[in-house]
Parts: structure tokens; sequence; C-alpha cells
């Protein structure tokens, strides 16, 4: 932990040289890819302060105060573009996956930092278990969002709803990886299933072309 704002500067640094490169087409994706990363480094420490403030031990860090930490803090980027800029639904989508994208990639660079790199099967199956598991809090949150964020009335209830479903599938998957055994393994699969089963169900119900969300035909 000691050396994990290193870590940040280290990754960002090319990123932002690309970003300055590739211009203002590519701006958004790179500052979101940012404010994941910053997220998961903001995480670390305030995962860190509560375990301390609780005396928990690494199973209930891990269970309990994780879970919560992480989908709160990588909700709040989001809640800051769609409060000020007011986006359109469909970049909405987009902007929480970069995010959650970012969480997940730097959240692996420490893990890889602290543990070592000799077990590269293992690394590969913890990389994307890990990388799907945020994907999948990220597509529940954003997919959710581009819905009621247009409803008024079900801004707050809605995002408080989306937020816990998000945290409550986070606790699952760390705790099966903190029980340990073939157990954890299953972790690694559920949120690459769940990713697989996700895409498949957007081919199957995305609208046709020349029609709207609602399935009418739009005007040529």
């Amino acid at each position: 932990m000691t050396y994990i704002e290193n870590i940040f500067v280290c990754v960002a640094a090319p990123l932002l040289v690309a970003a300055f490169c590739m211009g203002r087409k590519y701006l958004r994706f790179f500052l979101f890819a940012f404010a994941g990363m910053g997220a998961c480094l903001a995480a670390a420490y305030v995962n860190t302060f509560f375990a301390a403030f609780y005396d928990a031990t690494a199973f209930n860090a891990t269970v309990e105060i994780a879970p919560v930490v992480e989908e709160v803090i990588k909700l709040l980027p989001l809640l800051f573009y769609l409060l000020i800029f007011e986006p359109e639904p469909e970049k909405i989508r987009p902007a929480v996956l970069t995010v959650a994208a970012g969480f997940a990639t730097f959240e692996n660079i420490c893990y890889l930092m602290q543990h070592g790199a000799e077990r590269l099967g293992f690394l590969l199956v913890r990389g994307f278990g890990t990388g799907a598991m945020h994907i999948v809090c990220g597509a529940v949150v954003g997919y959710g969002l581009a819905y009621v964020w247009r409803r008024g009335w079900l801004k707050v209830a809605g995002t408080c709803g989306l937020l816990g479903v998000a945290v409550i599938f986070h606790g699952i998957y760390n705790l099966l990886i903190a029980y340990g055994g073939w157990v954890r393994y299953v972790a690694y699969a559920l949120p690459v299933l769940a990713v697989v089963l996700g895409k498949i169900a957007e081919k199957i119900f995305s609208p046709l072309p020349g029609q709207t969300e609602n399935g009418t035909e739009t005007a040529h």
C-alpha cells in the first residue's frame, strides 16, 4: 500500500500523453479511465481506514467493507458526470463501463505488485474474473441509470437500488474468493458467465434497425 500512488503515476503518465496526442475526440474515454483508476486508489485508502477503524479481520474487510466502499466510490465520478453535464442516456453506459474497466485494471496492477507474477495462469484467470466482476457491476448501474435518470421521481430510489444490487453481487464474489479452494474459481467464472449471457441477451432483445427501443418504427 505504501507505493500505490507511485504505481498510479506510472500508469497514468503514458495515458496522459496518449490523451494529449489523440485529441478531444477520445478525451472522454481517457477521463473516465483516469476516474476509474483514481476511484480504485481512493477506495484502497478508504478500505484501509474502515478496516482499522472497526478492527476488522481480513475476511470481514474483504466481504463486508470492500464491496460497499468500492461500489460507492466507483459511482461518484458517474454521479458528477450526470449532475453536471446531464448526458444523453446512450452516453451513460460507455462512461460507467470505462470507469469500471479503469478501476479493475488498476486493481489488477496493484494485486500483481503485491503478490508477484509467478503464477501466470492464476493471474490470467483472476484478471478476467475480477475485470468481469467490475464490468458486470458497472453494467448494472450504467444500464439502470440510463433508464431511471430520465424519470425524476425515480432518480434517487433507482440509483440506491442499482447501487445495492452492485454491492450484493460484489459481496458474493468477494465471499467466494475469501472462502478459497476450488470455490474461488467458481467466483472467477461467475462474472465472466454473466458478461457472456448479458451480451447474448443484448443481441436478442436489442431493437431491430429502423426501430426505437419500444419497437416502433422510426421516421425516414
